[in-house]
């Protein structure tokens, strides 16, 4: 009668290393914080759920003096999408989350490695053959009609589909047999032999929700498909422990496989690893939570917010404060750059899923790019212009030097403008500055005052105007604007003209408003005075004269 370690031998005939050379060969951290790793599957692009996951899991390690790594899961290569890998690892990049080690392009860094779950293969196959000596993992060689036929039964009788007890068909095979189909050629998959039952509960601590109880694994898993490779289910678990991850952080989808998971550490007699999983991010549709879609939501793609001019470090601040609750007032005070000194803690977490909000995305983004320094902004804007804005970019090439200028109105103060949300919003506030550019807008949307003020009044407003470009700095220019204002029965300030209205035709904010759509065809822009001299005078004067002549026709 041959043995398991017959068994082993047939099914992993070149393996000659054992679990204690693996133990030798990836000893313990020297490091005394957290390790934890980021491992998505190269099945697309980056979702801002993953950035979140990537972000928490980065944060626990730098709060802890720890090491934070990338793992890439591929061992499902049919679901693989050609150029994910390298849209991951530049995804990161790009939103500053950057491993201390792990799977990088072109070369990995690190001595836990491989760091591509493909790579690994001959350690998987190290594992597994111990298993199979202790009887824990055995070979299947079900077909998929058969497993088709079992769950149409199961769900026929509305049993608990699944491959296990008595449906576990191969589970009670002799080594004999199995050694015998395996020496005729038929296919098989290996199994993890369940010792669990399903009506008993197991308890684990969870570093966000405390203490979770959960029905024990019943399953006989597989753990190594006809391919060769492992799934996801035994590969992980062999990878945290080699790599010496401490916490896994995943999102709470993923509560459900804790009881296979951690029946695969105790039965390798691998230390357990401490879990936290996070909340899901979520979204108001129709007046109900639903957990972000990839198939309904653009900004379920990190892509989305480069594509619309977001600054990456806008969306890591945003989801801070989704993050830790606490974070929001740490902020108050400081530099929104300053986020990283942040200290992370789990307690802080919500348990419910935070949702997703873009108009507290936009808060944030604004505080960005408003501490920005000019030089930096500018670069940033270019280099956004020049991959997705056509229009702006056009604008920037014409005259970098002029394009700056318009870009840093109302920056140098201690109160810097905070009307840009993203860098998609600079070009249709900011053409007006372009004579072509302006003329479009005056043709396409026309010139509206307001109606109350009669035409020659306007007419008159604007010519006298002329004389103010000439005012040596902003306040002389304003007091300029009052005068020109109270001369034609306009009240020198909105107080003024609230306590006896009757007495005026308007106040000084009025006039400025004619200015304003004279010079930029709308209610709306950024700092007049510097506006006009950005303009330059003949420009302003051109204008006036331009809107001016239409008036009186």
């Amino acid at each position: 009668m041959k043995t398991y370690e017959d068994l082993a031998n047939i099914i992993f005939p070149d393996i000659d290393e054992t679990i204690e050379d693996l133990e030798k060969k990836y000893p313990p951290r020297n490091c005394k914080g957290e390790v934890t790793r980021f491992a998505p599957s190269p099945t697309g692009f980056l979702h801002t759920g993953s950035l979140f996951t990537s972000l928490v899991s980065k944060k626990v390690a730098e709060s802890s003096d720890g090491v934070f790594y990338l793992r890439l899961e591929d061992t499902d290569q049919k679901r693989e999408v050609v150029g994910a890998k390298e849209t991951l690892v530049s995804g990161l990049k790009t939103f500053g989350v950057t491993p201390d080690e792990g799977f990088d392009i072109p070369h990995e860094h690190g001595e836990y490695g491989p760091y591509l779950q493909s790579n690994r293969r001959n350690i998987y196959r190290i594992v597994l053959k111990e298993l199979v000596k202790r009887g824990d993992v055995y070979p299947c060689f079900c077909s998929s009609d058969d497993l088709n036929k079992l769950r149409e039964f199961q769900e026929r009788n509305k049993m608990v589909p699944g491959y296990y007890g008595e449906f576990a068909k191969c589970r009670n095979l002799t080594v004999d047999e199995a050694i015998s189909r395996i020496e005729n050629g038929e296919p098989y998959v290996l199994r993890f032999k369940s010792h669990g039952d399903h009506e008993n509960k197991i308890e684990c601590e969870d570093l966000i929700r405390g203490r979770i109880s959960i029905s024990e694994n019943d399953l006989d898993v597989v753990v190594l498909k006809s391919d060769g490779l492992p799934t996801y289910h035994f590969a992980h678990v062999v990878d945290d422990h080699f790599m010496r991850t401490t916490i896994v952080i995943r999102g709470e989808e993923w509560i459900s496989s804790l009881p296979l998971h951690v029946e695969m550490f105790k039965r390798l007699n691998f230390p357990l690893v401490k879990y936290a999983h996070l909340p899901l991010i979520m979204k108001m549709d129709n007046g109900k939570k639903r957990k972000f879609s990839k198939r309904k939501d653009p900004e379920a793609n990190v892509s989305y917010f480069l594509e619309n001019g977001y600054p990456p470090v806008s969306l890591i601040v945003y989801l801070m404060t989704i993050v830790n609750s606490n974070f929001e007032e740490w902020l108050v005070g400081r530099n929104v750059l300053d986020f990283n000194e942040f200290k992370f803690s789990f307690s802080k977490m919500s348990l419910d899923g935070a949702l997703f909000d873009l108009k507290k995305l936009d808060y944030y983004s604004k505080e960005v790019i408003a501490s920005f320094d000019i030089d930096t902004l500018f670069n940033n804007v270019k280099k956004y212009a020049e991959q997705y804005d056509t229009d702006l970019n056009e604008l920037i090439n014409r005259d970098e030097t002029y394009f700056k200028s318009i870009l840093n109105i109302e920056r140098d103060g201690p109160h810097p403008r905070k009307d840009y949300a993203k860098y998609k919003d600079i070009y249709p506030s900011i053409r007006f500055f372009y004579r072509d550019q302006y003329e479009e807008i005056v043709r396409d949307s026309g010139i509206a005052f307001n109606p109350k003020f009669e035409k020659t009044l306007i007419h008159e407003i604007l010519l006298e105007s002329t004389s103010l470009y000439s005012c040596l700095d902003e306040t002389s220019w304003f007091e300029g604007l009052k005068e020109i204002a109270s001369k034609h029965s306009f009240a020198k300030d909105t107080k003024t003209f609230k306590a006896n209205p009757s007495d005026y035709l308007g106040h000084v904010g009025d006039v400025a408003e004619m200015l304003r759509i004279t010079f930029t065809g709308s209610r709306r822009s950024p700092n007049l005075y510097q506006t006009l001299h950005i303009l330059g005078e003949d420009e302003m004067n051109s204008r006036i004269a331009f809107i001016a002549s239409t008036l009186l026709k």
